[in-house]
């Protein structure tokens, strides 16, 4: 219990308003306490920022190793490189063959097939293997009435996503897909 500080008359620990004379009283009242002045919260900051910054000092002091100078290598999946296409020619996808490639263009056919061979071969000089041009109309899989553009052959879907940056160099909405042809 406590006091109202202008009419003495006793209140709740909870109660925000005196019953007797209406006064607001100090303290907590329904919606909790007061909010702590900010200058008040700068010294515990600084000081868990400090603790921290001295426990990642010394979390790299205790795990550092000198360099050895060897250059690391990093696998990152593919597949083996195909075969050495002539200069200039394009990939043909091969008949009843079912795994992944990655879709560099789709062209509607109205546009010719010639704009499709185009394109690929701009593909194949920008060093993207096995580019080629397949009629979507005869592949299971993709939206027919479209020269579809493709690069590589792969077994698995995660084989051709691991070549998925360097078509995108080309194409940036290149994807993978599951061909059967």
């Amino acid at each position: 219990m406590r006091a109202c500080p202008r009419c003495g008359a006793g209140a709740a620990a909870a109660q925000e308003y005196c019953l007797e004379c209406g006064l607001r009283l100090p303290g907590t009242g329904r919606l909790g306490p007061a909010p702590v002045p900010a200058r008040r919260l700068v010294v515990p900051l600084v000081a868990a920022a400090l603790v921290a910054a001295g426990g990642a000092a010394a979390a790299i002091g205790v795990t550092w190793e000198p360099s050895s100078g060897e250059r690391v290598l990093t696998a990152l999946g593919g597949s083996l490189p195909a075969p050495e296409q002539a200069v200039g020619a394009l990939a043909t996808w091969p008949a009843g063959r079912e795994g992944w490639t990655i879709v560099l263009l789709s062209i509607p056919k109205k546009d010719g097939r010639e704009l499709a061979l185009q394109r690929a071969r701009q593909a194949r000089r920008r060093g993207l293997p096995e580019v080629g041009v397949l009629d979507s109309g005869r592949v299971a899989g993709l939206h027919p009435g479209y020269w579809v553009v493709f690069t590589g052959a792969y077994a698995t879907e995660p084989e051709a996503t691991s070549e998925l940056r360097r078509a995108r160099g080309f194409a940036r909405t290149a994807s993978p897909r599951l061909i059967s042809a």
